[in-house]
């Protein structure tokens, strides 16, 4: 790839800020952090202003009301990450092809159906009667159970397992490592023993959704754990037995969701986010990082803290704390002062 600056700026349909004096070569992306000469980069958080400053990018995507003086050519764009992620997707490096077929390797069970264009990696591992649709991608040493189906145009990376009787939608991708369809955690306690309660339900994921890397979704004690359509599921994040996720949710990593729990629509969860079992979380509900949900939360509220609490409420408590040193030394001085005055004070007669 190389690009001109004026080049760059047609492709976007941007202005210069100001124009030029020379005419640098665009031959790389990449974030402002990092830009080195030769690279654009993008601004569209107000944080990465003093990064910018210091930037050594060749040229900088910047919102239509930029106007600070900073080292990267600067070219006015609607929207700066969305022209940028359109630039790299013309000129970044394509995604690795997978031939159709059978690699010599893959162990296939009786029974399996495999439609047309399926590729199946090295060491893969697809039991009896599994079901793998048009142009799926089952990656190396992964696992397909016993009657599990996966749509089409989908693709399962390396080493992901995807247990008996599961079910996975089309275009669905999910990331090298993670587990669907593992036993939901579930024991009774009988005369001083954990027995272990039988998880017989399955996992359903449909069409759109994407799991990272190293994620756990348990099967349903009975009936089915549910991700629904096009949600999103960032790294490292625990599902447990019977949770409904509802269509579009965003879930970041770390994020721990206990048994029979279900979230509504357009849900999102930051990192580190704990929610209890056996609640609601409402649709567009938003719960910021590290915030612990220990009971049902109304849709289209941000919430904030352990436990979680609206975010208005959340910012005031934060306020009162901050204080509190201040609180206890005035508290200390008038105690001081009111011992003063008793002993100062002639004894009642």
């Amino acid at each position: 790839m190389e690009l001109s600056l004026s080049e760059l700026a047609a492709l976007v349909g941007g202005q210069f800020v100001t124009t030029p004096s020379a005419q640098s070569v665009i031959r790389g992306f990449a974030a402002i952090t990092d830009a080195d000469e030769g690279d654009v980069t993008f601004y569209a958080d107000p944080r990465y202003l003093p990064a910018l400053r210091k930037s050594r990018a060749a040229a900088v995507l910047v919102p239509l009301d930029f106007d600070q003086a900073v080292p990267p050519v600067a070219i006015r764009t609607a929207n700066p990450r969305a022209s940028f992620d359109s630039l790299v997707e013309c000129y970044a490096s394509k995604p690795v092809p997978y031939a159709p077929g059978i690699h010599p390797t893959a162990v296939i069970g009786e029974g399996v159906e495999l439609a047309e264009a399926v590729s199946i990696q090295p060491y893969a591992v697809i039991e009896a009667g599994a079901r793998i649709g048009a142009r799926t991608v089952i990656g190396a040493h992964a696992f397909v159970g016993r009657d599990a189906r996966v749509g089409e145009d989908s693709q399962l990376y390396a080493r992901v397992t995807l247990g008996e009787r599961c079910i996975v939608g089309n275009r669905v991708i999910i990331h090298p490592g993670t587990v669907i369809g593992s036993d939901g955690f579930g024991f009774e306690m009988v005369n001083g023993r954990h027995v272990k309660i039988p998880q017989i339900g399955i996992v359903q994921i449909d069409d759109d959704v994407e799991i990272g890397a190293n994620v756990t979704v348990d099967r349903a004690r009975f009936g089915r754990t549910w991700i629904q359509e096009g949600t999103k599921i960032d790294n490292l994040v625990q599902i447990a037995h019977n949770v409904v996720v509802g269509k579009h949710c965003v879930l970041v990593a770390q994020v721990g969701i206990s048994g029979s729990t279900r979230l509504g629509q357009y849900v999102t969860l930051a990192g580190q986010v704990g929610v209890v079992g056996h609640i609601q979380i409402g649709d567009q509900a938003v719960v910021g990082a590290q915030g612990g949900v220990s009971k049902t939360l109304a849709p289209k509220e941000l919430y904030q803290g352990s436990p979680a609490v609206p975010a208005r409420e959340y910012r005031v408590q934060m306020a009162h704390l901050r204080r509190l040193e201040l609180l206890m030394e005035r508290v200390k001085r008038l105690e001081q002062e009111v011992d003063s005055k008793s002993k100062s004070s002639p004894p009642p007669t």
